[in-house]
């Protein structure tokens, strides 16, 4: 009877435990079966995409499920991949900046529709005025990376949010902001200008006093290359199916819009502050979730720094991926079923929401 009862003691305390991130998996007994069908989804996954390394985390609305790392963090020492090792999580930092900017709504300091020239003096006037809103929802004209010049593969390192925004800031617009959607990473550049004229402080300085600090996200921080950050995983690439190390890459011309390192559990837990209104209001975090609106009434399915879609089954989920050099990662919510999942490898590869979503299936009750 003793044995049972310390057994059962010992359960119970695995249970509630809260997610010891030294560990490579933590796992909720009571959906121990579950999370083994997700094991083989996942390892099958990495089999046919030759991923070196990768991290998942799955929770509720209040309630950690499960969240493990798979294989190596760094192919040529033998780590392996716990669930705090950092990967590169891509436009995902978008998904990040636009709690900034939902909080700067939230508290009152910038509204949607204020002119962008009016906290950034040095972007240039253009034929059009620039609303906040519209760089948020990618409908301003902005551009993105011109490929053939290599600003995807960039190299040099920008000392400030200024000298990024002038990659492109005398630029034409691509059309009258508020009548297309065009999907652009130095929008958000332009946008984490827009915040250190709101705040009067550094952007980095900005997302981890009031944003990354106050959620607790102990394991998002920028992909300073100089830096050493405990726990940053080896980024690869694969050429004619072999893996190999990824070119080098600065990613300081794009902090706001992909240029972040994080966890699949930070990533989790940030989701769950927003399904519990812990850290935004409802309305603000509705802003974030409602699909931006054209000026012909079309919806571009795009809010502010997620992107919605119904599955196969009707249910709404919100979502926003990430591709980088050495890097995918993908973040999915369900908020009627109150569901999470993260996703983040460390190869040049791509999965989309249809394979999170068929692992979010698993955990979805029926």
């Amino acid at each position: 009877m003793k044995l049972l009862l310390i057994l059962f003691i010992l359960l119970l305390n695995i249970a509630n435990a809260q997610v010891n991130e030294s560990e490579t998996m933590y796992f909720d007994p009571d959906y121990s079966e579950k999370i083994k069908t997700a094991q083989i989804k996942v390892k099958n996954l990495m089999g046919n995409k030759n991923i070196p390394g990768l991290s998942i985390a799955i929770s509720t609305k209040r309630h950690m499920i499960w969240a493990q790392g798979f294989g190596y963090a760094d192919l040529e020492n033998k780590t392996i991949v716990n669930i705090n090792s950092k990967f590169r999580i891509g436009s995902i930092s978008k998904t990040l900046t636009a709690l900034a900017i939902a909080k700067l709504v939230n508290d009152g300091k910038i509204n949607l529709a204020d002119d962008i020239r009016n906290y950034v003096p040095y972007f240039p006037e253009k034929k059009f005025t620039i609303t906040i809103g519209q760089l948020a929802s990618h409908t301003a004209g902005i551009r993105d990376y011109d490929y053939k010049n290599g600003e995807y593969f960039n190299s040099l390192n920008y000392k400030t949010v200024e000298q990024s925004v002038g990659i492109f800031k005398d630029d034409t617009l691509l059309f009258k902001p508020g009548t297309k959607y065009s999907y652009s990473t130095y929008g958000y550049v332009l946008l984490s200008a827009v915040i250190e004229g709101a705040t009067n402080m550094n952007f980095l300085d900005y997302m981890h006093d009031s944003i990354l600090l106050p959620l607790s996200l102990k394991n998002t921080v920028p992909d300073h290359n100089q830096n050493i950050i405990e726990n940053r995983v080896r980024f690869y690439d694969e050429i004619d199916g072999k893996v190999v190390n990824g070119i080098f890459v600065d990613n300081s011309n794009k902090w706001a819009g992909g240029g972040y390192l994080s966890t699949s559990l930070d990533l989790v837990k940030m989701c769950q502050s927003l399904l519990n209104n812990k850290f935004l209001s409802e309305s603000s975090k509705q802003l974030l979730w409602t699909s931006a609106v054209l000026l012909n009434r079309q919806k571009t399915n795009y809010g502010i720094g997620w992107k919605q879609n119904i599955d196969s089954l009707g249910r709404k989920y919100v979502y926003h991926g990430g591709s980088s050099i050495g890097g995918r990662s993908l973040l999915m919510v369900y908020p009627k079923e109150e569901l999470v999942v993260a996703i983040t490898c460390n190869l040049s590869t791509y999965f989309d929401e249809k394979f999170v979503s068929e692992v979010a299936e698993i955990f979805i009750k029926q």
